[in-house]
């Protein structure tokens, strides 16, 4: 009987199994599934371009109230922060030298009168006695005379009553529009002199916003540019429209004045400093959020869902970018009305990579309410949609 060494067998069945392994084909991988990941459609918006500025309001009525006598201050009628109307009472000056002058000026007015009556009754019987013979021609215009001077002299009279009236109104302060009253400056007793600030009164119904703007910014402006005041958060709380510019640059700064009126409705306060906003122009334009956006070199590109050999693929394509509004930028070039744009999964993408693309939430131009993003010559550039 013959032995069979183990060890020769052991290599021997290895050696089998080795060329039958080297003799067949190895199996292909099979293709990995798309890639699922979400898109955008990139449909035209409104694109504004916009700057935002420090505004300060103007009250277009507002008034510092002086005296327009002098005297000691006899009665308060207000207090600071009232609502008052055209011609309510602020405040009375001492009128009793007033008031005596008035009273001397209408005595002279009666005795001017009295003289004036009896220079009358002694022309008409003048030119009776001339009629008859009995008296000269000298004695009938010295009569005339004395008649026209007595005229004069009650005309004089009446127009020292009338000053004396209208001097005396000025003793009492009225309000010269309606509006509210600032800080009363003076105490009962105080002296005051026609130079000698009483109070203010102030219309806050209608403001004007007054705002500096860049030169280069207000040779592009219209009168029509919409001018909006923002909340602390953004949010547009009052619209009107531009109605001045200003014909020259501040010669130390080089910016603008440009004015926009409107009704106050949110109880804003005049010189309050607020956020404004113009609006230089707006278009249509395709916005790409900015997440979507990958960047090789300093150059953008897009992963664009294409359709292509019977496979839905992505294909990197470059763009060219305009400003960046509230997390999107405009599309420049690049792009079409349309087009479907991934938005995940970005760093995993490349050119011809299958995918199965699916509807993100994610907006093409975000809506929030927040400010657009401002540029370096102190206005915003583009904003988000609106």
């Amino acid at each position: 009987m013959r032995l069979v060494n183990p060890m020769k067998a052991m290599w021997g069945v290895t050696l089998l199994a080795t060329v039958a392994g080297c003799s067949g084909q190895k199996a292909a991988p099979p293709a990995p599934p798309p890639r699922e990941i979400e898109v955008v459609t990139l449909t035209p918006r409104e694109v504004r371009d916009t700057g935002e500025y420090l505004g300060s309001l103007l009250s277009r009525q507002s008034v510092s109230v002086l005296p327009q006598v002098v005297g000691y201050v006899r009665k308060i009628h207000v207090r600071p922060g009232d609502k008052v109307e055209q011609g309510a009472p602020l405040l009375e000056v001492d009128s009793r030298e007033g008031t005596a002058a008035l009273d001397s000026a209408q005595a002279q007015l009666s005795s001017t009168q009295v003289n004036l009556q009896l220079a009358r009754r002694t022309l008409e019987r003048t030119e009776a006695l001339y009629k008859e013979g009995l008296a000269s021609a000298q004695e009938l215009e010295q009569g005339r005379a004395q008649v026209e001077a007595a005229q004069a002299a009650a005309r004089s009279s009446a127009a020292q009553v009338t000053q004396r009236q209208v001097q005396l109104q000025y003793h009492l302060v009225r309000a010269p529009f309606a509006g509210t009253v600032g800080d009363v400056l003076v105490r009962l007793g105080d002296y005051v002199g026609l130079a000698t600030p009483l109070t203010s009164v102030a219309q806050a119904d209608v403001l004007e916003v007054s705002v500096s703007v860049p030169s280069t910014r207000a040779r592009s402006m219209k009168p029509d540019t919409a001018l909006e005041i923002l909340d602390g958060a953004g949010k547009v709380i009052l619209t009107s429209n531009v109605f001045y510019v200003a014909p020259q640059a501040d010669p130390r700064t080089q910016l603008v004045e440009v004015k926009a009126a409107f009704r106050n409705t949110v109880g804003l306060r005049p010189s309050e400093l607020v956020r404004s906003r113009l609006v230089y122009s707006a278009r249509d334009a395709l916005q790409i959020p900015a997440l979507a956006v990958i960047r090789q070199s300093g150059q953008p590109f897009a992963m664009v869902v294409q359709a292509k050999d019977g496979k839905t693929v992505v294909e990197r394509r470059p763009i060219t970018l305009g400003a960046l509004g509230e997390m999107a930028y405009v599309v420049e070039k690049g792009l079409q009305s349309g087009d479907q744009v991934a938005v995940s999964s970005l760093q995993a993408l490349r050119d011809g990579t299958a995918v199965t693309p699916k509807q993100s939430n994610v907006p093409s131009a975000p809506t929030g309410s927040g400010p657009p993003r401002a540029s370096g010559n102190g206005g915003g550039t583009v904003g988000g949609s609106r």
